[in-house]
């Protein structure tokens, strides 16, 4: 029998699944290793095959979300970088867009460019904006300047020319001129090969992006690739995109920006099979791990998806309104909102004694105080077991070993004496700040967007995300919460269901009263023919790859669009109108059909499905969620003021079959479930915990 293998990379743990052809399923978690990731890759895809008994020449494929790219851009540690564009066009990277995220901050500082402004180079060419040459490039000025980015000992170089989108000759003649003089010793992106779309600035810090953390992914999976070659794991990587689709490591090498939400994305697709599954069109996916938690919007069994987005914000959202405090990459994302509070947050008070929890992170090392790994100020996590939510004694299935005591005492000393509380108090006003933090998050991808939470199912998952589950939907007024099976390693079951996934995108500009069906067909089918021969030259069967059409529209004079889906044939542009007008409604809730509307962009996106050949035994699922969980007598645990302690019930998800009323707390292998006080429980036929709300008061 074969195998595939989900891995996913998070702040505090590597979380692995095994998938068996005939639906098989385990799951395994191991400690993540910041000073090189691919160690707890390898350990974990070793373990878990240990564990099954399985060779590991049995594995023909390891699927890989990463946090590489992200952490690269956050941190600062991307390669030395150096722009090379347009003459009179070197501080687009500068000057960027004007607005900010922090209403009335007039002293906001933006974070600093990628690439400092002496490394930023100009060279005279100019394209019109129809692809017209209006001024030949300076060969031999890219020449020099090629030879000037050896001596400074730059890492990579991003090319970017005004207009290419129209016309990319000059962008490739300069990018063949740097790779001859410069070797395969500098990494180099071209934007015409990144973003052919319009927006200077957007395709400039895109095209930036991709060449800054380039170097940095290149010897990531190349590193894999070989630790994995000499543990006999010879199967193919694939990786997780940002959009939600995987790539051939090759690909990702090439495109590393689509690399930035990568791990996030595959929870996503994995909620996204679990509510049409359930029987639910609307769902709000919540993942809530060690460092940070997500939320995204599902509707008619689809995630939405955007391509506005910045990283280094503190909060990592695509938003119209909040702008300007990160790095712009406009490329195909997943819809998620992203926020630092997760298990190993920090708990600390401020300069004005104000309680904080996040965003710093206490990550896998030290992890919070009760890991006994050299940890010192509290965490959620040390707040959640001083609250008898989480096992005093131990997590994983014994791997981790807590001190709940070490953990009481630090809470104590840094927040309850400080602040001259009670120490159940000060830990469930932790519990209840990181309620309202996370809150932000579900509220970026539903109120934020014109929609009502209260139409959603939640669906909770990550190691904390059940157990913070009930009472964020509370303060939505959600009814109704789902924690499917494994919910801790969730996102890397997910891996396992996500299809190949490839966008292609075409600038138009065309007012759409002008433009003939039969011009716009033209463009469809020439993207389609450029997404044959990519799909063909990964080795994919074209037989099961779908090709789907998509066009971005916006009302003349408008500086954003919205993507309408445009069915097969020949374009019907009534069709597209009324779609463009339904959406601008639904999102923005009013839109004006007698207005002009523009196209922008036409795209294909082309889509292989691997999961047609692929099932899950729900059995097995369940069963790898609780066979290492014993029965354990109740504990008491602290809900609020009004509810003080309760001795509480500790059951497995098997016991709560029939259904149960609240308090209890459900123990698995990888989460813990709190249903709190008038909330229900229940399975449903799919091995789900269904929860019903209950009162919020």
């Amino acid at each position: 029998m074969r195998y595939s293998v989900g891995v996913d990379i998070g702040g505090t743990f590597t979380d692995v699944v095994l998938l068996g052809e005939d639906g098989s399923v385990r799951t395994h978690k191991v400690s993540s290793t910041p000073h090189d990731y691919s160690q707890a890759v390898v350990g974990g895809v070793r373990e878990i095959a240990d564990a099954a008994t399985i060779s590991l020449q049995a594995i023909d494929e390891v699927i890989h979300a990463t946090t590489v790219a992200t952490n690269t851009i956050l941190e600062q540690r991307g390669a030395r970088t150096a722009l090379l564009t347009t003459a009179g066009f070197r501080d687009v990277l500068e000057m960027r867009r004007l607005r900010i995220p922090v209403l009335y901050d007039l002293q906001y500082d933006k974070p600093p460019p990628l690439v400092p402004r002496r490394h930023r180079f100009e060279v005279a060419e100019r394209m019109g904006p129809r692809g017209e040459i209006w001024r030949a490039l300076d060969r031999d000025a890219v020449a020099r300047i090629a030879d000037e980015i050896a001596a400074a000992e730059i890492e990579a170089v991003a090319v970017v020319f005004l207009h290419s989108y129209a016309n990319a000759a000059h962008e490739r003649e300069a990018v063949a001129i740097l790779r001859q003089r410069l070797g395969r010793d500098v990494y180099v992106t071209c934007s015409a090969d990144i973003l052919p779309e319009i927006r200077e600035y957007e395709r400039t810090s895109t095209a930036v992006v991709n060449a800054y953390v380039g170097p940095v992914v290149e010897r990531y999976l190349r590193s894999l690739a070989s630790q994995l070659h000499d543990a006999s794991i010879d199967a193919p990587i694939r990786i997780m995109q940002s959009g939600g689709g995987v790539l051939t490591a090759p690909s990702a090498m090439r495109k590393p920006a689509c690399l930035v939400e990568s791990g996030p994305a595959a929870g996503v697709i994995a909620c996204a099979r679990l509510v049409r599954e359930a029987g639910y069109a609307n769902a709000i996916s919540f993942d809530m791990g060690g460092t940070t938690a997500k939320a995204a919007m599902i509707e008619a069994g689809e995630p939405a998806r955007t391509t506005e987005y910045e990283v280094g914000a503190g909060i990592n959202l695509s938003s119209k309104l909040v702008k300007g405090g990160g790095y712009a990459i406009k490329l195909p994302f997943i819809d998620v909102s992203e926020i630092g509070a997760g298990g190993g947050s920090l708990v600390t008070l401020d300069a004005s004694g104000s309680l904080k929890v996040g965003p710093r992170s206490a990550g896998a090392m030290p992890g919070p105080v009760c890991y006994g790994l050299g940890g010192t100020v509290p965490t959620f996590t040390d707040a959640v077991v001083t609250l008898g939510y989480l096992n005093p004694e131990h997590l994983v299935g014994g791997r981790v070993k807590i001190d709940a005591q070490a953990a009481r005492q630090a809470l104590t000393a840094a927040i309850a004496k400080p602040l001259g509380l009670s120490l159940d108090a000060a830990a469930h006003g932790v519990f209840a700040i990181a309620v309202a933090n996370m809150t932000r998050a579900v509220k970026a991808v539903t109120t934020y967007r014109g929609r009502d939470p209260r139409d959603f199912v939640l669906v909770a998952f990550g190691g904390n995300g059940p157990v913070a589950a009930v009472e964020i939907a509370r303060s939505l007024a959600m009814p109704r919460i789902l924690i499917p099976p494994a919910p801790g390693v969730f996102s890397a079951l997910g891996l396992l269901f996500s299809d190949v996934e490839h966008e292609f995108p075409r600038t138009v500009m065309r007012r759409m009263d002008d433009l003939a069906a039969t011009s716009l067909d033209a463009v469809f089918r020439e993207l389609e023919a450029e997404a044959r021969e990519v799909f063909r030259a990964e080795g994919h069967d074209l037989a099961v790859v779908e090709f789907r059409r998509v066009a971005e529209l916006r009302y003349s004079g408008q500086a954003y669009e919205l993507v309408v889906p445009v069915a097969p044939g020949l374009p019907d542009r009534e069709s597209m109108l009324r779609a463009f007008h339904a959406e601008h409604e639904r999102t923005y809730g009013h839109c004006s059909i007698g207005d002009p509307v523009d196209l922008i962009n036409a795209k294909v996106i082309g889509r292989e499905s691997r999961t047609a050949h692929r099932h899950l035994d729900r059995d097995a699922v369940l069963a790898a969620g609780i066979s290492t969980v014993v029965a354990r007598p109740p504990r008491r645990a602290y809900f609020g003021a009004r509810w003080g302690h309760i001795e509480t019930p500790i059951l497995s998800r098997a016991e709560i079959a029939a259904g149960i009323a609240g308090p209890a707390i459900i123990e698995e292998f990888d989460a813990t479930c709190v249903i709190p006080p008038e909330a229900k429980a229940r399975l449903d036929a799919h091995g789900n915990i269904e929860i019903e709300t209950g009162d919020a008061a």
